[in-house]
């Protein structure tokens, strides 16, 4: 186990582990999302290559429709 900043506070998470296994664990598989990985954006094409270390800082941000 190794620890990431999630959206601003500490998450556990099993290495290695993918922000795709990430979304997968948080029930945002498939879900409209934006990610920031240390500070850069993502874009979802890489997230199945891109793997997380202890201390990445990541930020998900949920995208809603409406008006």
């Amino acid at each position: 186990m190794t620890t990431i900043t999630l959206n601003g506070n500490p998450h556990e998470i099993q290495a290695p582990l993918t922000l795709t296994g990430l979304l997968e664990s948080l029930g945002l598989a498939g879900k409209p999302v934006v990610i920031e990985l240390d500070e850069q954006a993502v874009f979802p094409r890489d997230y199945e290559k891109t793997e997380l270390a202890g201390g990445s800082r990541v930020e998900i941000v949920t995208l809603a429709a409406g008006g």
